[in-house]
């Protein structure tokens, strides 16, 4: 037959399915109770483990136990040394008493005999037989006691002579210092022939010690006590033994409480290990202490000549190098720079609980945030981000030019020879650059060059602004249905007053003799500004009657009847009390934000009104979502507060807006030069995006000459201080005009009056998880209709006003969603299912949430909790994962925090981990960056970003925290501060459950490896064409040019995160070890199988050397045959 067209073939394919009949719908029964509730059961049973509030409790009843233990350890200890210090002081007296009784007990003796030789004889002879007896068994019990260990079969035997000339754990040897270096020494023992132990700088003296060299000298006699045997290498301690008498001073170190052998909890069959910490971790004390080493490399035949001219003349000391072989290969040295070649892959053995459940075996899409993804709005917001990451290349190379046009060398007193007339500067000028006040660009200049004034100016007093409120006229009304209603939906617009005068209110109705009036906020800024207005009303100093509690800070007191904090904040205090019985009324406020910590509240407070009839619960809102609230609570009741609205004219534009940052800035200045007076409000995307428009918006006013009447820009962004964000609040002066250029925020957090024209180009930014990456990406995606609304009605306030909507009406109502995704449906979860976790409830399926999530995010991060040895092989929590929850901070960072304990190095480790919450430390002025980069770059340190924190920090507490010094090296002293609160927090919590706060010293590997123990998942290994490679996705991704490491690329690195900007940059990078990732997360790392070929090599291309003369696949076999 003839041969017909592949696209008639494709064509013809096409119609046929399309004319098909449908198939049955007994499939689509399937997969519609698949999507129930007993169908997402059957297929994730790791989410539907029934509830066990038992276990949580018995887990804090172990902790509290765990403390209580520590504690009287502790007690008991200081208690032994004082012991051994009053027994150390007897012996010593009866030392001398014994002599002198020995003395007179001689001369009676010799007395005696002469008058009866025989009877005298035989009981001269019992009583000396008794004393040294006695004396025998006094010296030796403690011996005795000693050297007894626990034996292999469980068994207790005692310590006698060595067999096989083997140490023997926990045993007392008498030595000679070998060696000496300034991390520690190494010591020969004397009673067994050719073994060497090393004693660490921290195991030779309870004090701190700098340097070994210190308190050691080579060849001095010391007693050494082994405490950990690893093969052919040995661990000692001079710190645990008297090095007068040789007598053991921790003789319970041999208990088999204490030191038994432990599995690892956080991985799988690790077999018996030198110690088991609390963070499950394996501890291999002689790896820590000892330096690292790099592989041997052996001599070449001219290097050997060498050495053995060196030797026999006496240079080359054979004693100083024992590793050389004069007949074989010579000396076998370090090679700088190599490493032993590790091929490492992920564990993909799934845990009981999660078998057929993980990314391994369900495919886990993203979740989708786009309604129409093939629409305007999303060629749009693909269009802007092209934008910004075009605009941040070409700022990045302006700012490559000027580093290069800076001089290097600024030790020469004329930077250059032969200048032109005019251009001769001296380098000293130059090195003075940067040490000015700090510039800001000229548009910030003009907005905040004049004094600062802090809140709204109004001529009414604050009794009469209260009353001025729409709230005011239904106080009674309010009182009454928060009286008649266990539960009370609250609908008001921004500005109504129901923030601040509600809980003023029932405080006035007397709600706070049962208890505290506590009200939530969804981000910490609200929560202190509210607090601190509701406090001058209130006529109290804040943290008295009215206070507030933010994560890191809390400002309340023994008298807070009035508590403002984060919604995070209370879900904390529902994990220690879950009846919340401080409280006598509960405020969900700005609930239509629908945080990720207020979809959990509205569930556990669903349950506790039930048990709690006594508890208020009001839930407010802005927007016209009160139906669904009412519906989720009970068909609760809604009061509702009518606002001061104005009608709003909404315009849209008639065909789609490509670059709609660009229409914005066109639509402001048409407002400002043909519109009535009023100030205007323009929503845009984040502070990038925000900088830029108002740089723009500034040149374009400028360009237009002076006879155009003032434009005043105003910016509004979570990241401005306080100060500079309060001037949004000032009226206009006469005949000018402002814009406030607003994220978000200002949809309902912020009352802006005056606001006549609103320009809203229809795009937000969301923090969107993906499940099957396991990472978290800001990015630009259309608003929904509610804050579409929302938006609208800003303009509305003050009077009748217009909103300029930069789609058209059809993207509106096709490509909008209804309503924003709620914050739960698209951010990572593991913090929250922890916290769960610890509050017993396992069956996360059936718990009721108003929008459940996805179950892959919840699978997702129960995977990450089991790697980090927070959950067990049944998916329960462990007792790491309950002391992980008792930190405010996410599982990562608490498992780093607890594994600093047992690595001894948590004293660094708090405070890098407060260096990390605070954000960035540096800044660079626009023009000083140079000299802000050379300043910068003393801090670094080799090991990487985590230990340059590290450094600033302590440089920051040697200059008595000095806010000049601050100043002088372009650190950011707010951020220092705020830094050293979250530190003595963090503090707090560990003073609360006994944990040793000890400084590693200098020994940085212990820091690196507590990061690894947290951060293992964000491992990356160095790519041989460009950058660095993920080894959970094997994503491209790159070190940050503002690292410390951005010039020394090592081969094996672990970040903090990803933060895309022109490419995928690694931010907070330290180098690690690849041996760590299968040390301490073997759960989620391997070594691979060395007889096949790793996933990682089989992924790599071979890509030949550049040939000119030939084609790029010249080389392959079957270009040859052809």
């Amino acid at each position: 037959g003839a041969e017909l067209p592949d696209y008639f073939v494709r064509t013809l394919l096409t119609i046929i399915h399309a004319i098909l009949p449908p198939k049955p719908k007994a499939a689509d029964k399937d997969s519609k109770a698949e999507n129930t509730g007993d169908g997402k059961k059957s297929k994730f049973k790791a989410l539907a483990i029934a509830d066990d509030k038992d276990r949580a409790k018995e887990l804090e009843e172990e902790i509290e136990m765990e403390m209580r233990d520590r504690k009287d350890k502790d007690r008991d200890r200081d208690g032994d040394r004082d012991k051994r210090d009053r027994d150390r002081d007897r012996d010593r007296d009866r030392g001398r008493d014994r002599s002198r009784h020995r003395d007179r007990y001689k001369e009676e003796e010799e007395e005696e005999d002469r008058r009866d030789y025989g009877i005298r004889g035989r009981n001269r002879n019992r009583t000396r037989d008794n004393e040294d007896d006695r004396d025998y068994r006094n010296r030796g019990r403690n011996r005795d006691r000693d050297n007894v260990e626990r034996d292999e079969d469980g068994g207790r035997r005692s310590n006698g002579k060595y067999r096989d000339n083997e140490p023997e754990l926990y045993k007392v040897y008498k030595g000679r210092v070998s060696r000496v270096m300034d991390s520690g020494c190494f010591v020969q023992l004397n009673e067994l022939r050719g073994k060497e132990g090393l004693v660490h700088v921290s195991q030779m003296a309870s004090r701190r010690i700098p340097n070994a060299k210190d308190v050691v000298k080579r060849d001095q006699e010391v007693y050494v006590k082994v405490i950990s045997i690893s093969g052919q290498k040995l661990s000692l301690s001079m710190r645990d033994v008297d090095q007068n008498t040789g007598r053991d001073l921790l003789p319970l170190k041999n208990s088999s409480d204490d030191d038994a052998f432990r599995t690892n909890p956080s991985g799988g069959k690790e077999g018996p290990v030198t110690r088991t910490g609390l963070s499950g971790i394996r501890i291999l004390e002689d790896e820590d202490a000892a330096p690292s080493r790099r592989p041997l490399k052996r001599m070449s035949s001219p290097e050997r000549w060498e050495a053995k001219q060196l030797v026999a003349s006496g240079v080359l000391r054979l004693d100083e190098h024992p590793m050389y072989d004069e007949d074989g290969d010579g000396v076998l040295y370090q090679e700088e720079g190599a490493e032993e070649e590790l091929e490492i892959e992920m564990n993909e053995d799934e845990p009981a609980f999660l078998q057929g459940q993980t990314r391994y075996s369900v495919d886990m899409s993203p979740v989708k945030i786009f309604k129409n993804p093939e629409g305007s709005l999303s060629r749009a917001a693909a269009l802007q981000s092209a934008l910004i990451k075009e605009r941040r290349e070409v700022r990045e190379q302006q700012q490559r030019t000027m580093l290069d046009s800076i001089p290097k060398d600024l030790n020469r007193p004329w930077e250059d020879p032969m200048p032109e007339t005019g251009e001769r500067h001296l380098a000293q000028e130059l090195r003075g650059v940067g040490l000015s006040a700090y510039d800001m660009p000229e548009w910030k200049k003009d907005a905040y060059g004049k004094a600062l004034t802090f809140g709204q100016r109004s001529k009414l007093s604050i009794q009469e602004q209260r009353q001025s409120l729409p709230i005011y006229k239904l106080k009674k009304e309010l009182i009454q249905a928060v009286h008649d209603n266990q539960v009370l939906v609250v609908i008001g617009e921004t500005g109504s007053g129901k923030t601040t005068q509600v809980t003023q209110y029932l405080a006035e109705a007397g709600y706070t003799t049962r208890g505290k009036i506590g009200c939530t906020q969804p981000r910490r800024v609200a929560a202190m500004s509210v607090a601190k207005r509701v406090a001058e009303e209130f006529g109290c100093r804040l943290g008295e009657e009215v206070g507030y509690a933010i994560r890191f800070e809390d400002c309340t007191g023994p008298d807070t009847v009035i508590k403002y904090m984060t919604d995070g904040m209370l879900l904390r205090e529902i994990l220690i009390d879950e009846n919340l019985s401080q409280y006598s009324v509960i405020m969900l406020d700005e609930a239509h934000e629908r945080t990720i910590h207020t979809d959990v509240l509205f569930g556990l407070l669903k349950q506790l009104v039930k048990r709690r009839p006594d508890l208020r619960l009001i839930v407010t809102s802005a927007t016209l979502d009160a139906e669904k609230f009412s519906g989720y609570f009970f068909n609760c009741n809604i009061f509702t507060i009518p606002g001061r609205t104005f009608p709003v004219e909404i315009l849209y534009t008639k065909q789609p807006e490509s670059d709609y940052l660009d229409a914005a800035l066109i639509t402001v200045l048409q407002i400002h030069l043909t519109e009535p007076e009023g100030d205007i409000l323009l929503f845009l995307t984040g502070q990038e995006e925000i900088d830029f428009a108002c740089q723009s918006l500034y040149e374009r006013m400028k360009g237009l000459g002076k006879n155009v009447p003032e434009l005043i820009i105003l910016p509004v962004y979570s990241a401005l201080p306080s100060e500079m964000q309060s001037r949004i609040f000032d009226p206009a002066p006469p005949g000018k005009r402002k814009v406030v250029v607003a994220t978000n925020i200002a949809e309902a957090s912020l009352t802006i009056d005056g606001i006549f024209y609103v320009v809203d180009p229809g795009f937000a930014k969301q923090n969107v998880y993906n499940p099957k990456q396991g990472l978290d990406s800001l990015i630009i995606t259309p608003i929904s209709q509610a804050s579409a609304k929302q938006r609208a009605g800003r303009a509305g306030r003050t009077g009748p006003g217009k909103c300029y909507r930069l789609y058209t009406e059809s993207a509106y109502r096709n490509e909008m969603s209804p309503t924003t995704i709620p914050e739960i449906q698209r951010i990572n979860l593991g913090t929250i299912t922890l916290q769960m976790k610890a509050m017993g409830i396992n069956d996360l399926l059936s718990f009721d949430f108003m929008d459940p999530p996805p179950p892959q995010a919840l699978i997702s991060a129960m995977e990450q909790l089991y790697s980090l040895g927070a959950l067990d092989e049944e998916g329960l929590l462990t007792k790491l994962g309950r002391k992980m929850a008792e930190f405010p901070l996410d599982p990562p960072l608490s498992k780093m925090l607890l594994a600093s304990v047992d690595l001894g190095c948590s004293d660094e480790i708090l405070t890098i981990i407060a260096m990390i919450q605070t954000g960035n430390i540096f800044y660079r002025p626009r023009e000083k960056q140079a000299q802000a980069d050379q300043k910068r770059a003393k801090f670094f340190q080799p090991e990487g970003d985590h230990l340059t924190l590290l450094a600033v920090y302590e440089a920051w507490k040697a200059k008595n925290f000095s806010g000049p010094w601050c100043f002088e090296n372009f650190v950011q002293s707010r951020s220092l501060r705020r830094a050293q609160d979250v530190r003595k927090q963090l503090l707090s919590i560990m003073d609360k459950y006994k944990l040793d706060v000890v400084s590693a010293g200098k020994n940085f590997t212990k820091i690196r490896k507590a990061i690894t123990a947290g951060f293992f998942f964000h491992a990356s290994r160095k790519d041989p064409q460009e950058g660095y490679r993920t080894l959970v996705e094997n994503q491209p991704v790159y070190i940050h040019p503002s690292s410390a490491l951005f010039q020394r690329q090592p081969d094996w690195v672990i970040y903090h995160e990803l933060v895309m900007t022109t490419k995928e940059y690694m931010r907070e990078v330290t180098v690690v070890d690849p041996k760590w990732l299968v040390e301490l997360a073997p759960r989620f790392f391997k070594v691979a199988d060395p007889t096949k070929m790793s996933k990682r090599k089989r992924q790599e291309r071979i890509e030949p050397l550049y040939d000119r003369y030939h084609e790029p696949n010249s080389w392959r076999l079957s270009k040859r045959r052809a």
